[in-house]
């Protein structure tokens, strides 16, 4: 067989994507129809940079959802006589009803690069947005009271934040996750502390929401004392007697690092925002009503936040991305074999004055998700100072 000329392989990849292409398209039509009626998100429509980071980001969320679809191979096989191989390769040896090209060629162990590109994105939005999500539950839940009652607590929490703050975060994350660190058992008990407070948030807000109604009151918070211990033991501990929830101790500690890295830096945030919204009139309004601390904290003051904190979460998942990717260049990432685009770059900088695609197709990947990530932040900062 032929090798591939470079509008084949284009077209092969356009095709190999349809079913993000539909999605994309289900997606912008939907959104498009019914933007007057969705807050932020209808009216970051309005906005061309927004759109463009918009359909950037869900190229690549559908890439992760579709991604068995889409990949041609094993990310992981290795395929005899393909070692370097250079984009649109045949295979020597293809396997009855299988593809039978290498579309971006193939690595120094001879594996597909096109496959792990597409798998990478999976292993990247499966960490990146939750740990952001558990950063922000820590932020919000210090930040909040900090930036409401100030004095001492202010104080000491103002400090721990500053104190990791002050530390390089490339360095703080790298170490973090070394072996000789994760030995000492000291990322379980940062998850054992951090996990918590998702559950810590959800609580006081059902808690100070139906304060006077304890009926509804107690079922809430029942349901999340319940499932949320539940999720606790499994990912902190790996002590889920059903086994629904548990995490790979290596996954363990790159998460556990992002949530403490990130946690700060939303905590500052929400601190300055919530000394400045807590001097408003409506504020003064619901302490006169008799309204309780957390009551004003979590249902007036947090929502007339929430478009600095949701430009904030789009950056910050960029962050991580970017943090993923130089761990996984360290060769600290999930598992030294996993797809995930910084060890695919790592893998392939090592030839990269010889055969430059291994290496540039994550590269590119990348780059494209933290562009992305960046273009939304600044169609909802944009959409959101209209407000």
């Amino acid at each position: 067989m032929e090798t591939l000329s470079w509008f084949q392989i284009i077209a092969a990849m356009a095709g190999r994507f349809l079913p993000v292409w539909l999605a994309l398209v289900v997606t912008f039509g939907l959104s498009i129809s019914f933007r007057r009626r969705l807050g932020l998100y209808g009216k970051l429509f309005d906005s061309p940079v927004g759109m463009v980071g918009f359909g950037i980001v869900m190229f690549w969320v559908f890439t992760a959802i579709f991604a068995n679809w889409i990949i041609t191979m094993d990310p992981l096989a290795q395929f005899s006589g393909s070692k370097n191989a250079v984009p649109g390769s045949a295979l020597r040896a293809p396997v009855d009803g299988g593809y039978t090209h290498l579309l971006l060629g193939a690595d120094h162990v001879a594996r597909d690069v096109f496959s792990r590109m597409v798998m990478g994105s999976r292993v990247v939005l499966q960490i990146a947005p939750a740990a952001t999500v558990f950063a922000f539950m820590v932020g919000i839940t210090l930040g909040l009271p900090a930036g409401y009652f100030g004095g001492k607590l202010d104080t000491g929490l103002s400090f721990l934040a500053n104190l990791v703050l002050a530390f390089p975060v490339i360095l703080l994350f790298y170490l973090l996750v070394t072996p000789e660190i994760v030995q000492t058992g000291i990322p379980m008990w940062f998850a054992a502390v951090l996990f918590v407070f998702p559950i810590i948030f959800f609580v006081i807000l059902f808690n100070s929401r139906f304060f006077t109604n304890p009926a509804r009151r107690n079922l809430y918070v029942g349901v999340v004392l319940v499932l949320g211990l539940w999720a606790y033991s499994g990912l902190a501990f790996n002590l889920d007697p059903l086994g629904v929830w548990s995490m790979d101790p290596n996954l363990l500690n790159v998460f556990v690092s992002v949530v403490f890295v990130n946690a700060p830096g939303t905590f500052r945030i929400v601190r300055g925002m919530v000394m400045d919204i807590k001097t408003r009139d409506y504020v003064a309004a619901g302490q006169t009503r008799g309204e309780g601390p957390w009551y004003i904290m979590l249902w007036e003051i947090l929502p007339n936040a929430r478009g600095p904190l949701i430009v904030d979460f789009c950056l910050r998942i960029g962050y991580t991305t970017i943090l993923l990717g130089t761990l996984g260049f360290f060769g600290l990432g999930v598992s030294p074999e996993s797809p995930d685009w910084g060890s695919t770059i790592d893998d392939g900088r090592k030839l990269l004055s010889i055969v430059p695609h291994p290496a540039l197709a994550p590269a590119l990947a990348l780059m494209s998700l933290v562009l992305g990530l960046n273009l939304l932040a600044d169609g909802l900062r944009e959409e959101s100072l209209k407000d």
